[in-house]
């Protein structure tokens, strides 16, 4: 299942770049979505919550 919204991930790259966005990249960025997603769930789990919050993706910012 496709978990980004096509439309609007094309019109970036393209505003950015004057690109265009393959559609297969849809299916490998929902693949990432959910890797992160996942990892931020255990973070919510480790601290005993059953809300996600944003800090449970505070590890994106150490990986920059």
């Amino acid at each position: 299942e496709v978990l980004i919204i096509a439309s609007r991930l094309k019109e970036y790259i393209h505003l950015r770049s004057e690109y265009n966005t393959s559609g297969a990249v849809m299916d490998v960025l929902s693949d990432y979505v959910r890797v992160l997603c996942d990892r931020a769930i255990d973070n919510a789990r480790a601290e005993g919550r059953k809300t996600v919050l944003d800090r449970d993706f505070d590890f994106l910012k150490k990986e920059r």
